[in-house]
């Protein structure tokens, strides 16, 4: 990590380098003008030096997003290229063609191709900027220096905001694209935006320096970023005990002004599946602007710390958040146990404020939590729908299947309405997080957090799945309304599922956040985890000499089946041919250990073992001829939460058996008490 962010700063600096030279950093885009009778808005650059103006109103005009999004409403988001382009021109495909002024603020996508991508400014017949579409995101070419572009959990993403005063035109040379997105936001004409330039501008390169910096900060205190400059930073420590049925103060001011920072310690009292500890902030005596199960506010995850995000996450020693919270008069941070027993929960608190009240052109901090459980069918998940002026800035989603195995709901999209207009529709979940095709190895299938997005997990078995993303430049900003959505499944809504969201944002005019009662909130977690022996089961060991494992599929009939065939050897010193996997359960208990193999004149004789202990009888695979076994139990054993290791054992074969095999479609653990 350390050496990633040495480079990163070296990347930067060298950026700084050419800019005094007269090399690549041109406008970028300050803004030089300021709106008639107000400060200068908040673009470009600015977005992403100035954290503590993100409370502030957006100038833009219209937000929006070009994407491959299948326009039929099909699940061909850019699979076969067929929507992946406005159009065709010369030996290109433009992507986008944007009428300015406006900023582009990021550009995404999991296909990233050697072709050259070139940006047309203000109609140019020259591209200001080329470069290879992969290079854009690899962190060596300039503009696009690390951490503002990056890759991990299969996507690909751009942050370095791109003005133009008259058009941007987005170009790539190939004959195919698949799926990308590109957000932006067109902007009044008299903000004086100036289109990037090729030049010198040594402020726009120590923007970017400085924007570098805030995104390596992620995990870390930003109340220095968060509080407006010049003022005064305070801080107020205590420790709280709160039992069940109590509330408990964290912080409490009866004056004007913001806070800047709230950290709460240790995490683990913040963990539980339960969602029955409660963060309620209040806003000015009126109805809560925050009220949420506290470890998913911080980015937990079916119970679990998960995210470690720019502004909101959690880190080895805390929870943190430090979205700018302006208020008028008064405000108070609360935690509110609704737990039915147990130990009293104490906490640590540092609550860091400003007497600077919230500002004319400044919205009030808020989130929502909502959960379908399950989801309807033909009707997608709802984050948000409220009605008046303001500013969408993060998500969060955790996804709960109800079939082991399965996780098809995440091809659904995301889908922005603002002011009634259709301004952004992405094209899959995973997609909506900066990540990209799920299920498959090293790509969207682990718990990885970046400071703007990242994945809370992925557990196939558990069928469980979510993200988070956080907006700075990209913020969806709406003057009367805002309907914010995902899809469950790829077409028609059509997989009920246990949805659990939260919206991070700011409004105009007071809102009150509402909760379902604790019993409706709990995480659910399955009782039957299957494990598919083709495709992802984890595989610990297997003997040394005389075994092989092989993934393979063969066909029954009608019906083709995958299975991971081993075949076995004699014994050896250590004793007869095993397979030796790694089981994920979500909670302690006994649990009944099934099979489903092929049954077959190759096939032996499996046991399962705990401890080198039989803990159940043999089961003979032998068959003249291959059929699927059904569901086979081998026994019951103790598991604990987490990861547990589960041995077969081959201990020997029917007379008339050609080998010790064992064809495994899938392994099954089955809860019991």
């Amino acid at each position: 990590m350390a050496g990633k962010q040495q480079g990163s700063r070296g990347c930067v600096s060298r950026f700084l380098a050419l800019a005094r030279q007269g090399g690549w950093w041109a406008g970028l885009g300050l803004v030089t003008a300021r709106l008639v009778g107000g400060d200068a808005p908040l673009l470009g650059w600015e977005t992403l030096t100035r954290p503590d103006r993100l409370a502030e109103f957006k100038p833009a005009l219209e937000v929006g997003c070009v994407s491959s999004y299948d326009r039929t409403g099909g699940n061909d988001d850019g699979f076969s290229g067929k929507y992946s382009f406005v159009r065709r021109e010369g030996d290109g495909l433009v992507l986008a063609d944007l009428p300015g002024p406006g900023v582009i603020y990021r550009v995404w996508t999991p296909t990233p191709t050697d072709d050259w991508m070139e940006f047309y400014f203000d109609g140019e017949a020259a591209p200001r900027i080329r470069v290879r579409f992969r290079d854009l995101f690899l962190g060596a070419t300039a503009p696009f220096f690390k951490p503002l572009v990056g890759y991990g959990v299969g996507g690909f993403f751009s942050y370095v905001p791109l003005p133009y005063a008259q058009s941007c035109k987005v170009v790539v040379r190939a004959d195919r694209v698949q799926f990308y997105q590109i957000n932006y936001a067109r902007c009044a004409p008299e903000v004086g935006l100036r289109s990037y330039q090729v030049e010198t501008d040594a402020s726009v390169a120590a923007a970017a320096e400085r924007a570098g910096e805030l995104f390596r900060a992620a995990g870390q205190d930003l109340t220095r970023w968060i509080a407006p400059p010049g003022s005064r930073v305070e801080v107020a420590r205590q420790r709280v005990r709160v039992t069940r049925g109590e509330t408990a103060v964290l912080f409490a001011r009866e004056t004007p002004g913001r806070i800047v920072g709230l950290r709460l310690s240790p995490v683990t009292v913040l963990e539980g599946k339960a969602r029955d500890l409660v963060l309620r902030i209040t806003f000015d005596g009126d109805a809560p602007s925050v009220l949420c199960p506290v470890g998913d506010f911080f980015g937990g995850a079916w119970g679990e710390p998960a995210m470690r995000g720019l502004f909101v996450g959690t880190n080895a020693r805390e929870a943190y958040c430090y979205y700018p919270m302006p208020f008028d008069r008064s405000a108070k941070v609360e935690l509110v146990s609704e737990r039915a027993g147990g130990p009293a929960v104490e906490v640590e608190v540092e609550a860091a404020y400003t007497d600077v009240p919230r500002r004319a052109n400044e919205g009030r901090f808020g989130t929502v939590w909502r959960r379908e459980n399950p989801t309807r069918v033909g009707v997608p998940f709802t984050f948000l729908e409220a009605q008046g002026r303001g500013h969408l800035v993060g998500f969060v989603l955790q996804s709960q299947g109800f079939e082991s195995g399965k996780t098809l709901f995440f091809e659904g999209d995301d889908v922005t309405r603002l002011d009634g207009r259709l301004a952004v529709h992405g094209t899959g979940s995973e997609d909506f997080f900066n990540g990209g095709w799920y299920d498959v190895p090293d790509r969207w299938e682990k718990r990885l957090s970046f400071p703007l997005s990242g994945c809370l997990g992925y557990q196939k078995h558990l069928g469980r799945t979510g993200g988070y993303r956080l907006l700075l430049g990209d913020a969806y900003s709406f003057r009367e309304s805002v309907l914010q959505t995902i899809e469950h499944g790829g077409t028609g809504n059509d997989i009920p599922t246990d949805y659990a969201g939260v919206t991070y944002f700011y409004e105009e005019a007071p809102g009150a956040a509402s909760l379902p009662p604790v019993a409706e909130r709990a995480v659910v977690d399955l009782d039957e985890v299957i494990f598919p022996a083709w495709w992802q089961i984890p595989i610990r060991a297997f003997p040394f000499e005389g075994t092989t494992l092989t993934r393979k599929p063969t066909r029954l009939g009608s019906d083709e089946v995958r299975f991971l065939s081993v075949r076995g050897g004699a014994p050896d010193w250590v004793g007869p041919p095993y397979l030796y996997v790694t089981c994920h359960v979500p909670v302690a208990g006994r649990y009944a250990i099934v099979i489903e193999a092929l049954r077959g004149p190759e096939q032996g004789r499996v046991q399962l073992f705990q401890d080198e202990v039989p803990a159940g009888e043999a089961v003979d695979l032998y068959a003249e001829t291959p059929t699927r076994s059904g569901r086979i139990p081998l026994g019951t054993v103790a598991l604990e939460a987490g990861d547990n290791p589960v041995m077969l054992k081959l201990v020997g074969k029917h007379e008339r058996s050609g080998g010790h095999g064992l064809d495994l479609i899938q392994l099954i653990c089955r809860r019991t008490e």
